[in-house]
């Protein structure tokens, strides 16, 4: 099952037929990430390159004691077959997936790239975040595995 969460709506506040999914340690690493990306955000602005705000977002994790790897390899696999390697932009704490994009339009494949990512590194959060937007709350997907 998946569950999205966007623009900062809470897709369970009026449903309790949802277990809750997340522990509060993935709560609040999440609402750290968030806030690292807000400050990068809100410091470099939109309209730069993916790159500049990987670079950004990791110097805030630093800063912050965010303990997080750059372009991790995942491996893929097909019936035994090893057929090359993919990276992923950032892994926080083996436990969340960042997909970083500075796009003018989100596009549901990118949803779709990072539940691929993270059903084959067997992670069961991630988080899609678009910097290429005024307010950064309306560029950030929550995606739960």
């Amino acid at each position: 099952m998946i569950q999205m969460q966007q623009k900062g709506e809470d897709m369970n506040k009026d449903n309790d037929k949802f277990p809750k999914i997340l522990t509060l340690l993935e709560e609040e690493l999440t609402s750290r990430i968030i806030s690292a990306a807000i400050e990068v955000h809100n410091n470099l602005g939109p309209g730069l390159l993916e790159s500049v705000y990987e670079s950004g977002l990791a110097k805030e994790f630093d800063l912050r004691h965010i303990k997080y790897e750059r372009q991790s390899v995942v491996p893929i696999q097909y019936k035994g077959s090893h057929l090359g390697d993919y990276r992923i932009d950032m892994l926080v704490e083996n436990k969340i997936i960042l997909e970083l994009k500075a796009v003018s339009k989100m596009n549901d494949l990118f949803k779709a790239q990072l539940f691929t990512y993270m059903k084959l590194m067997d992670v069961k959060l991630g988080l899609l975040i678009n910097f290429n937007v005024k307010l950064l709350k309306d560029g950030i997907t929550r995606v739960i595995l």
